[in-house]
C-alpha cells in the first residue's frame, strides 16, 4: 500500500511540475514570436517602393555603385542594425542605414562645373602634394563631390563635379557620345594633309579613334586647332597630335557636354542652371 501511495504520490508531484512548464511555455513563445516578428520586419520591406541599398551608399557620397555591392557582399551595411547582404534590397524612407557603423543617408544632388587653370591635377588627393583640383572647389558644396572624367595637369578648360554617379557614368561612358570640343595650340602650322588624315581613320596604340571633327581655329595661326572627340581615353588628344609628328603647347577644353566657359573665368566655378542640368539629364 505504501509503495502504491508513493508511486501515486509520485505520479501526483509528476503532475503538479507540468502546469508549470505549460505556464511558461506560453511566455517564452510569446517572446520568440515577438522578437521573430521584430526582425521579420526589417529584411521584408516593401519591394514596390524605396530605392536600391547600392544607389542609396552612392547617394550619400560613400563610392560608387558597384563599390557598394562589394561593400554589401562583405557585410559592411546594416538596415535598423539588422546585416544586409541582399543585392537588389529596397531602402525605406524610415530606414536606418550604417556603412561600417556610421549613420549615412542620401546627400541632396549637387552640380559644380570649374574653369581648370593649368598645374592643377584631376584627384580627390595627392600623396606627393600636388595641387589638386579639390583645392579649387573645397567651398563649394558641403556634399562630397567628385570630379566627371580628368584633365591632365597641363590642360585647362571645363571640368564638372558632382556626387550624382548616375550621371557621371553617363557622361564618361563612349557610348553616350558626350561631346568633347578642344582648342589645341600645336608648337608648329598644321599641314592640310595631315588635317585631312585627322578626317580619317586614325588608330592610336592600336585602337581607332574617333574624331567627331577638327578644323583651324578662325582668325587664328594654322597652328590653333579645334578638334571634338567623345573618347574619353588618357591624354587622347595629345597623342592624335603626336601621332602626326606635333607636340601641343596648350590645350584647352572650350565645350564638355554643351557646357561651355561663357562668363567663367579660368581657375572660378559657379552651379550648373537648371536649364543645362535638364539639358544633360536628357542625353541618350
Amino acid at each position: 500500500m505504501n509503495s502504491n501511495k508513493n508511486s501515486s504520490r509520485g505520479r501526483q508531484e509528476g503532475k503538479k511540475s507540468t502546469p508549470l512548464s505549460r505556464k511558461r511555455k506560453p511566455v517564452a513563445k510569446k517572446s520568440v514570436q515577438k522578437s521573430f516578428t521584430k526582425i521579420k520586419a526589417t529584411p521584408k520591406a516593401d519591394e514596390s517602393t524605396g530605392i536600391r541599398l547600392n544607389k542609396y551608399i552612392a547617394n550619400s557620397g560613400v563610392c560608387s555603385r558597384r563599390e557598394a555591392d562589394t561593400y554589401i557582399e562583405h557585410g559592411s551595411v546594416e538596415v535598423n542594425g539588422k546585416l544586409v547582404t541582399e543585392m537588389g534590397y529596397k531602402v525605406q524612407p524610415t530606414d536606418v542605414v550604417r556603412f561600417d557603423g556610421t549613420s549615412i543617408s542620401p546627400e541632396q544632388k549637387r552640380y559644380i562645373l570649374l574653369n581648370k587653370p593649368k598645374n592643377y591635377i584631376t584627384t580627390m588627393e595627392d600623396d606627393r602634394g600636388r595641387k589638386t583640383v579639390m583645392e579649387l572647389i573645397s567651398n563649394a558644396s558641403k556634399e562630397r563631390i567628385y570630379p566627371v572624367g580628368r584633365l591632365d595637369r597641363n590642360t585647362t578648360g571645363l571640368l564638372l563635379f558632382t556626387n550624382d554617379g548616375d550621371l557621371a557614368k553617363k557622361l564618361t561612358h563612349p557610348k553616350h557620345n558626350v561631346i568633347k570640343l578642344y582648342h589645341a595650340s600645336l608648337d608648329r602650322k598644321l599641314d592640310l594633309r595631315d588635317l585631312e588624315k585627322l578626317r580619317g581613320e586614325v588608330i592610336i596604340e592600336g585602337r581607332k579613334v574617333f574624331i567627331d571633327a577638327v578644323s583651324y581655329v578662325d582668325g587664328q595661326p594654322k597652328s590653333e586647332v579645334g578638334i571634338e572627340i567623345h573618347s574619353g581615353r588618357n591624354r587622347i588628344v595629345r597623342k592624335i597630335f603626336e601621332h602626326l609628328g606635333y607636340k601641343v603647347n596648350k590645350l584647352d577644353r572650350v565645350i564638355f557636354a554643351e557646357l561651355t566657359k561663357k562668363n567663367l573665368p579660368r581657375g572660378r566655378w559657379r552651379e550648373l542652371t537648371n536649364q543645362e542640368l535638364n539639358n544633360l539629364l536628357m542625353l541618350k
